[in-house]
């Protein structure tokens, strides 16, 4: 059972390829960690360790100047949608050194033979022109800027995010509820967290499913949060029907392109149709009164 889960969730996080084996993306000094709180090892996007993803890990600064860490530039492209971020506060590690530096003056590899992490195309970052290029000669792609890189992952994200939940809906939330129901015997108030990396630290911290490893945490996580959530008024007998000119409040996407991650909030004489359960479930928390229905 073990050795399955960790095959699973290589598949999912991305690892890399048989033609990068030599190079990792994990940390292999202390990482920095900027966040605070128990949280701070993990994305508060996706949930994933940010040690283990430490070379494509971005940072960057929201209201009040709270400090956010992401395993890769994808989840700081969905938080920019949210939040907003002054590119002057974004920083990353360089994959050289592993030290965080300002990402404006960074030089990203882009599309090199080591896989992506959240994405199809990797990107990781050189303080030093020379080091990027040494790299891109050694692995492939090509070296840009900081905006380029960050226009690439923005104008990904929409098949980006489709390729993660495709993923997510055929391996992960599966194997987050075999674990949930085999370990889970209390009763865990999800709401009580804000984010999907305090609710992995409380799960971890204060043992509330046991002693769990990283591979089976993250897939409990993802569960937890975008599944198991909503179990309570979501009813499994009604059909999502959307039209074509139906677009998600949250994100502006047209819904019926992505029919297998199609979400609905019902009010009593009103509709909202969402391209994700992430997407309705930022819309959930702020519109909560007057539900009728959640599908």
């Amino acid at each position: 059972m073990k050795v399955i889960l960790i095959l699973m969730m290589a598949l999912f996080l991305g690892l890399s390829s048989v033609s990068a084996q030599e190079f990792t993306k994990s940390a292999t000094i202390k990482p920095e960690l900027v966040q605070q709180g128990e949280q701070k090892e993990w994305c508060p996007v996706c949930g994933m360790s940010i040690g283990m993803f430490y070379k494509t890990s971005h940072t960057s600064k929201v209201h009040n100047h709270q400090e956010r860490q992401y395993c890769s530039m994808r989840c700081l492209a969905v938080d920019m949608q949210e939040h907003k971020i002054d590119v002057n506060d974004i920083k990353v590690v360089d994959s050289s050194t592993q030290k965080l530096i300002e990402a404006k003056s960074a030089f990203y590899v882009v599309g090199s033979d080591v896989a992506g992490t959240m994405s199809k195309v990797s990107k990781l970052a050189f303080a030093d022109k020379e080091a990027a290029e040494d790299f891109n000669m050694e692995h492939g792609g090509k070296v840009v800027d900081f905006t380029v890189a960050l226009k690439m992952a923005q104008d990904s994200l929409a098949s980006d995010v489709a390729m993660v939940e495709s993923k997510k809906s055929k391996q992960i939330y599966p194997m987050g509820q075999k674990i949930f129901e085999k370990n889970c015997k209390k009763e865990i108030d999800i709401n009580a967290y804000l984010q999907i990396n305090e609710l992995k630290a409380g799960l971890k911290n204060k043992k509330l499913c046991g002693e769990l490893k990283e591979s089976e945490l993250q897939p409990l996580s993802l569960y937890m949060w975008e599944v198991k959530r909503f179990g309570d008024v979501k009813n499994s007998d009604d059909v999502i029907k959307v039209t074509k000119d139906e677009k998600c409040p949250v994100c502006g996407m047209f819904v019926y392109k992505y029919p297998k991650w199609a979400a609905q909030i019902f009010y009593k004489e009103s509709h909202f149709s969402f391209d994700g359960v992430k997407d309705m479930m930022k819309y959930y928390f702020e519109h909560k009164d007057g539900i009728s229905k959640i599908l």
